[in-house]
C-alpha cells in the first residue's frame, strides 16, 4: 500500500490571480428584501499551514557560527539546531543576489536573470538582474493564498537601474508578493547611517550610533512590532517573513554597545583556527569523521608570515566581525523569541540559512577600511590600518578582514565567496525547526541540497501547488525539488532527491551528478576585481564526494571518463539555464552606462533643489568621464552656505559647496586621498552662477583627473586629482541642496546633512563637452536668465 504523503496538498491552483468572484451564493430580487447577499471571501491558507520565518544572513562561511564549531558565539542557531535540523550539504550559488533570486523564486540564479550582482549586470538573458516575470516569487504565491507576507533588510534583488523615484517599481518588494518591506537596496549599506527605504519611500533612521542605533536592532524592532500588529488584527493569517539583515556583509559595524565581546579568541590566527574549527566540527557531527581538511592555497599567506603588530590588526578585525556576526544572530533570537511570546513558534516553520555565500575575500590580504577602495580594485595601505586599527568598526569606517579569516571561515573547504567551483564559495549551514512536525531535535542532514529547493519545499508543507501562470505571465517550472522528505525522523540516510546540480559564478563553474563533482576555478582571484583570464587555459578537477566530503582529493586524472562525462553535462546545463555567455570580468562591468537607465545617453540632465536620495547606480554617471556642472543659485545673505551637489559619503564621493563664503569642490578618494579646491575670493550674495569642470585625462580606468571651479564664468580654484575611483564611489546617492547620507568631506563633518540656505534655481551636468564649453548664444543666455527668474 501506497505511503501517505506526509503533506498532502489540499489547494490545487495553478494560476494566480484566481478568476473574478461570480457571486454563487447570492439571490438578486427586485429589491433587498427579496434578495440574498453575499461577498468575495478574502483568500485563506490551508488548513494548520505554518507561518514561515525565512532567515538568511550574508557573507557567512560554515566555519564560523558556533552552531558548526565555529568561535563566533551564535545561540540562537544553536537553540534553533537543538529543536531541529542541521543542513550539513546545502548550497548557495556563491554571491549575494543571485543566491536571493534563486531563493525567492526556485529557480537557478541565471534562468532568473541573475547570474551576478545587479550592480554588473549585462545585456545578457542571464545576467540583466531584472528577474523575468515567468519567475514568480514565492512571496507572490502565498500572497494569493492567505499569507501575510513582509520582508526586512537586504533586497539586492531591485536592477541597480532601477532604484531611482521614476523606478518602475515592479521589481521591487512590494510588486513581486511582498505586503510590507523595511530595508535597504543593493549588497551593502551602512549599518549606522543606512539608506532605508520603507515600501519604495527613502526613509531615515532617526537615532544616532551612540543613542543605541544599528541597522540590524532597528530591522528586529520593526519586525517584532509588525508581527504583533498583524496577529492583533488577524490571528488566524499565517505569516511568511523573511528576515534578511546585511550582516555579515561589509561594512562590519556592530552596535557600539557589542564592541569587544570576542577579544582575544582569534589571536592564533587562521591555519591554527582552521585546524581547531574542523576538530570541533566533526565532534558535533557537522563534518563526517572520515572528511579530510583541505590545504591553504598558495595564493594566500600563511598566518606566521607577519609580524606581530600585524597579526594583532588581523586579529582586531576578525574580533570585529565576529561581534557583528554574533549580535546579528542575537536580533534573530528577539524575532523568534517574539514569535514564541505570540504563542506562534511551535506552528512556525523556521529556515536559519547561515551566509547566502562562504565567506568574503574581498577585503584583500590584509583587510580594510574601507571595501569601496578593495572593490574598485585598489591596495589599502597596511601602515594606515595599523594607525587606524582602534577604528575599526566605529562609525565613518566600513571593514573588511583579510583574506585569511575568509578561507578560515570556509573551515574545511577549499576558496571563499565568488568562487562557485569550491564548495568554500557555495556550501553553507542551514538550520530548519518547526516544533509542531520536527520531532528530531539535534539531528543532522548530509543530503545535497541547493538553495533553489527552498521554494518548492515550502509549497510542500503549505499544501499549495506550483503556479503556471502568474499575473497573466506563463511561469517557468520551478527547477528545485522539495527537501520536506528529510523532516521525517527515520531521513537520515535516504537518499538525497536531488542529483544534479550545476554551478557557476565569474567562470568558476561546476557540475555536481550522483555524489560526482568536476570544478573549476578560473583565473581571477576573489580578492582581484580587475582583468580577466584567458579561459582556454582553465584546468577541470574531479572529486568522488561519496567519500571525498570537503574536495580534499583530485581524482581527475584517475577518471578521466567521468570528468569529460560531467564537463560536458556542464555545457548542456549551461546552455539551458542562460549561463552563457561565460564572463569573469568585475570592476569592468560596474560602468552604469551598460545598463539602460533614465539617464542613458543624455548629453544634459538638470536637476532642481530637493532631488536627494538618488542611488548612484541609478544617477548619471561622474567619475572616468569628462562633464561640466552649471548650479545657478541665489545667495541672499553673507551667512548662506551648504551642499550644492554631492554623490556618495565618507567612503569616497565628490561634493560640490559654500562653506565661509568660499565654493569649495571636494574629491573623496576612498577616504585614502582627499583632493580640494576653494575658490579663491568669496561667493557673493544674490543670484550667481557657480561652475565645475571635471576633465578626465586618461583612458585608462581609474586614471588621473583635474577639476575647476569658477564663479560667474571667473576661474577661481584648480585641483589635480592623480586617481578616481574605477567604479562607485559608495553605497550611498546623488543630492541637490543637501548631503542626505554620511557627508563626503570632513569639511561639514559637524553639520549633518548641511543643506543649502539659499535657493538652488537648478543644477546642470553637460556631458557633451563642445556643447558646454562654446560661448552660449544669446537664446540660451535668455532661457539660462529665465531659469534663474
Amino acid at each position: 500500500m501506497a505511503r501517505k504523503p506526509r503533506f498532502p496538498r489540499k489547494v490545487d491552483r495553478h494560476v494566480y490571480p484566481g478568476p473574478e468572484y461570480r457571486f454563487s451564493k447570492a439571490k438578486i430580487g427586485l429589491t433587498y428584501q427579496d434578495s440574498k447577499p453575499d461577498f468575495p471571501r478574502q483568500p485563506n491558507a490551508p488548513e494548520r499551514a505554518p507561518n514561515v520565518l525565512l532567515v538568511l544572513l550574508d557573507d557567512v562561511g560554515y566555519g564560523w557560527s558556533s552552531a558548526f564549531g565555529g568561535r563566533v558565539a551564535m545561540p540562537t542557531a544553536e537553540r534553533l539546531a537543538r529543536s531541529g535540523l542541521k543542513y550539513c550539504q546545502f548550497h548557495t550559488t556563491a554571491l549575494c543576489s543571485p543566491t536571493r533570486a534563486a531563493l525567492l523564486t526556485g529557480r537557478n540564479h541565471h534562468s532568473a536573470a541573475s547570474g551576478v550582482i545587479g550592480e554588473i549586470g549585462t545585456g545578457y538573458p542571464g545576467y540583466t538582474g531584472i528577474i523575468p516575470k515567468s519567475c514568480g516569487t514565492i512571496a507572490e504565491t502565498l500572497q494569493q493564498n492567505g499569507y501575510g507576507t513582509a520582508w526586512w533588510g537586504k533586497n539586492h534583488n531591485v536592477p541597480d537601474n532601477q532604484t531611482s523615484a521614476a523606478g518602475p517599481f515592479d521589481n521591487w518588494p512590494t510588486q513581486r508578493g511582498f505586503d510590507y518591506f523595511y530595508g535597504f537596496i543593493g549588497g551593502e549599506t551602512d549599518q549606522f547611517r543606512p539608506a532605508l527605504y520603507r515600501g519604495t519611500e527613502p526613509v531615515e533612521a532617526g537615532r544616532t550610533p551612540e543613542e543605541g542605533y544599528q541597522l540590524t536592532r532597528d530591522l528586529a524592532d520593526d519586525c517584532i512590532g509588525w508581527m504583533r500588529q498583524q496577529k492583533s488584527i488577524a490571528p488566524q493569517r499565517p505569516l511568511f517573513l523573511y528576515f534578511a539583515p546585511g550582516a555579515g556583509h561589509a561594512p562590519h559595524q556592530p552596535p557600539l554597545d557589542w564592541r569587544g565581546r570576542h577579544q582575544g579568541k582569534f589571536d592564533q590566527g587562521w591555519d591554527a583556527y582552521r585546524e581547531e574549527v574542523f576538530k570541533r566540527q566533526i565532534e558535533l557531527g557537522v563534518v563526517p569523521p572520515d572528511a579530510k581538511l583541505t590545504a591553504r592555497p598558495a595564493e594566500i599567506p600563511a598566518w606566521d608570515s607577519f609580524d606581530d603588530e600585524q597579526k594583532q590588526l588581523f586579529s582586531r578585525m576578525a574580533e570585529n566581525y565576529a561581534d557583528f556576526l554574533s549580535h546579528a544572530d542575537h536580533e534573530v533570537g528577539r524575532v523568534v523569541q517574539a514569535l514564541d511570546d505570540l504563542g506562534e513558534l511551535e506552528n512556525t516553520l523556521v529556515l536559519y540559512i547561515i551566509g547566502d555565500n562562504g565567506s568574503s575575500a574581498e577585503g584583500t590580504l590584509t583587510g580594510t577600511l574601507n571595501e569601496m577602495l578593495t572593490l574598485g580594485g585598489y591596495a589599502p595601505d597596511l601602515q594606515q590600518l595599523l594607525d587606524r586599527q582602534d577604528e575599526i568598526g566605529l562609525p565613518g569606517t566600513s571593514p573588511h578582514y583579510p583574506v585569511g579569516w575568509a578561507w578560515a571561515g570556509d573551515t574545511p573547504f577549499q576558496w571563499t565567496k565568488q568562487v562557485a567551483s569550491h564548495f568554500g564559495g557555495t556550501r553553507n549551514p542551514m538550520i530548519v525547526s518547526w516544533p509542531r512536525e520536527i520531532t528530531e531535535g539535534g539531528g543532522s542532514r548530509f543530503q545535497f541540497h541547493h538553495i533553489i529547493d527552498i521554494a518548492p519545499t515550502l509549497l510542500e508543507v503549505i499544501g499549495i501547488t506550483e503556479p503556471t501562470m502568474m499575473k497573466g505571465t506563463p511561469q517557468k517550472p520551478i527547477e528545485g525539488v522539495s527537501l520536506a522528505y528529510t523532516f521525517d525522523e527515520k531521513a537520515e540516510d535516504a537518499p538525497s532527491t536531488r542529483t544534479t546540480q550545476y554551478f557557476e559564478m565569474f567562470g568558476n563553474r561546476a557540475l555536481y551528478r550522483d555524489g560526482w563533482m568536476a570544478s573549476c576555478r578560473h583565473g581571477r582571484l576573489p580578492w582581484q576585481t580587475v582583468g580577466t583570464a584567458d579561459f582556454a587555459k582553465d584546468r577541470w578537477e574531479l572529486y568522488d564526494l561519496r567519500g571525498d566530503y570537503s574536495q580534499a582529493v583530485d581524482v581527475a586524472a584517475r577518471h578521466p571518463e567521468k570528468l569529460r562525462e560531467l564537463q560536458d553535462l556542464f555545457m548542456v546545463e549551461a546552455a539551458k539555464y542562460d549561463v552563457l555567455p561565460l564572463d569573469d570580468r568585475f570592476i569592468e562591468r560596474a560602468d552604469v552606462t551598460l545598463r539602460p537607465s533614465w539617464f542613458y545617453g543624455r548629453k544634459r540632465v538638470t536637476f532642481y533643489s530637493g532631488m536627494t536620495y538618488l542611488p548612484e547606480g541609478s544617477a548619471p554617471k561622474t567619475n572616468n568621464i569628462s562633464y561640466t556642472l552649471t548650479v545657478g543659485a541665489d545667495l541672499p545673505s553673507e551667512g548662506t552656505e551648504g551642499v550644492l551637489v554631492c554623490v556618495g559619503g565618507d567612503m569616497g564621493g565628490w561634493s560640490l559647496y559654500v562653506k565661509d563664503r568660499r565654493l569649495v569642490y571636494h574629491y573623496n578618494f576612498f577616504d585614502m586621498e582627499r583632493h580640494e579646491a576653494v575658490s579663491d575670493i568669496e561667493v557673493p550674495t544674490g543670484r550667481v552662477e557657480l561652475k565645475l569642470a571635471f576633465t578626465n585625462e586618461s583612458d585608462t580606468l581609474g586614471g588621473p583627473a583635474s577639476a575647476r571651479i569658477s564663479i560667474n564664468g571667473k576661474d577661481v580654484g584648480h585641483v589635480a586629482i592623480p586617481r578616481q575611483c574605477r567604479g562607485r564611489f559608495s553605497t550611498e546617492c546623488m543630492d541637490v541642496g543637501m548631503d542626505s547620507r554620511s557627508p563626503v568631506s570632513r569639511g561639514y563633518l559637524d553639520r549633518g546633512t548641511f543643506p543649502f540656505t539659499g535657493r538652488i534655481e537648478y543644477a546642470t551636468f553637460d556631458f557633451d563637452l563642445e556643447v558646454a564649453n562654446r560661448e552660449l548664444t544669446p537664446e540660451e543666455r535668455l532661457e539660462q536668465h529665465v531659469r534663474l527668474d
